[in-house]
């Protein structure tokens, strides 16, 4: 171990959080899980809420895990899901538990402000996709509904800079998780006083942004002190968890098409300044800040989060069922028609996924699937032709031929989903690494350091380091 550098990358997901331990040592990195947690939102008088205290105290229980092992740590990373959000006071308090952005709230609040002000008066300056959650309208709903709250707030902060203020005492927002709010000029890469002013909320509560790879401070001296850590850097990765894990995508080509596949298949290219066209308001894609001064061009598509509450309600019945199961199910399925839009409303936070499926199938004269096979491929054949229509519309959009298609993640353990992303949009498919987004992570933090040059120099070590495979 004295010849390896090591850091700690914090990946929160929508399911489950872990801490991974990331050894570098001057020519490939190594991956090693030390700690683990589950993660879900709170249903609690009609709202869904993160847990935001016991988040907080299982990433202290990681740090006192990463103390007791024999190593010396450079750095600490934190990465999370995007738009989600909390309010501290004037004395560094948390005011309330973050609402998850599946809350119900969210459609609500969207069609109040389309009201008074249309989306494109928005997209024209931030560039963002439509959808419910962004952090406009949830903190337009704030405006709106809970004033009380932004009576008492003086500090507005994202989930990952959340972790990191109270981890270190300082306040600021990373960029690439800022600029999942629809609150950014997506030119300027700053606040838009013409969006914040539409929304409602004052400009004095929102910190500075800082870059992917600024070190924000060391942990404070009570965190050294609970988890018998050193004072070891936290530094600012790409802190949206999806511009990590495009950050480690080992993308070959500027017409490389990335697919960072988890609970939401996050699809698109990277590129080097904003796309804000008419063309990519009519196709709702995306302008999201990315790492190196990149912009993620990309779409948000429900991805394996159906699968995964399909999951869900089969165990109750059937403990053994397994993701192995389910893709082994679909493959063998009798009936092979059924399809589903996985982007519509009903699959956003139903009480009963499979009944969802059914209802969708039967509603669309499809027939009612029945059998676990048959209700996963209806999925399977929606994520692949979203997939297929995505493409189309970014060649079209961007005036470029894709090449080849990245995929990135968790999803990258569903071969069938693989295979079928391959046969549909007729390119070539490379698969892997699986744990894009810590990989990411870790590479900011050791060009923060000074141990890397850039993300060119840090994939080509994720290639050394990790197979990729190809689907034709």
């Amino acid at each position: 171990m004295s010849t390896k550098t090591a850091y700690l990358a914090f990946d929160y997901g929508a399911s489950s959080g872990r801490l991974m331990l990331c050894c570098y040592d001057g020519h490939t990195i190594d991956l090693e899980e030390i700690y683990r947690f589950p993660n879900e939102p709170v249903w609690m008088n009609g709202h869904f809420y993160w847990d935001f205290p016991r988040l907080f105290h299982e990433m202290k229980m990681g740090l006192k895990k990463a103390a007791s092992l024999d190593v010396e740590i450079a750095g600490i990373g934190i990465d999370t899901w995007g738009v989600d959000y909390g309010y501290l006071d004037e004395d560094g308090r948390l005011i309330s538990n973050p609402f998850c952005y599946r809350d119900p709230k969210n459609a609500k609040a969207m069609d109040e402000m389309d009201v008074v002000h249309p989306f494109k008066e928005f997209y024209e300056i931030a560039g963002l996709q439509k959808m419910d959650f962004n952090t406009a309208y949830q903190v337009y709903y704030d405006v709106q509904h809970r004033h009380y709250i932004l009576d008492c707030a003086k500090t507005f902060l994202f989930m990952p800079d959340l972790f990191a203020y109270f981890l270190t005492g300082r306040k600021a927002c990373e960029y690439s998780i800022a600029s999942t709010s629809q609150m950014l000029d997506a030119r300027t890469r700053n606040w838009s006083d013409a969006l914040l002013e539409k929304i409602g909320i004052s400009r004095e509560i929102l910190p500075e942004i800082v870059e992917p790879g600024t070190v924000l401070g060391e942990l404070t001296d009570e965190i050294v002190e609970e988890t018998g850590m050193k004072k070891v850097p936290v530094i600012a990765v790409g802190c949206h968890d999806t511009a990590s894990a495009v950050c480690a995508a080992p993308l070959e080509s500027e017409n490389s098409v990335f697919i960072s596949s988890g609970t939401w298949s996050l699809m698109g290219m990277e590129v080097r300044e904003p796309i804000i066209t008419e063309k990519s308001l009519q196709y709702n894609f995306t302008n999201e800040g990315g790492v190196e001064g990149t912009i993620r061009f990309l779409k948000n598509i429900s991805g394996l989060w159906i699968i995964q509450n399909l999951k869900k309600k089969w165990e109750e019945k059937q403990p053994d069922v397994s993701y192995m199961l389910i893709e082994n199910e679909a493959r063998s399925a009798e009936r092979r028609h059924f399809i589903i839009d996985p982007d519509d409303a009903r699959f956003m936070a139903p009480m009963n996924m499979v009944k969802e499926v059914q209802n969708y199938c039967e509603e669309q004269g499809q027939g009612r699937p029945e059998t676990i096979g048959e209700i996963a491929l209806a999925v399977y054949n929606g994520l692949a032709e979203k997939y297929r229509q995505n493409v189309v519309d970014i060649e079209e959009i961007t005036g470029k031929t894709v090449d080849v298609i990245n995929i990135v993640g968790g999803g990258t353990k569903d071969r069938l989903l693989c295979a079928m992303t391959a046969a549909s949009t007729g390119k070539a498919v490379k698969v892997g690494p699986v744990e894009a987004a810590v990989l990411g992570n870790v590479l900011m933090q050791m060009k923060a350091l000074g141990q890397l040059k850039d993300v060119a120099e840090g994939r080509e070590i994720i290639k050394r380091s990790f197979p990729i495979e190809t689907f034709n």
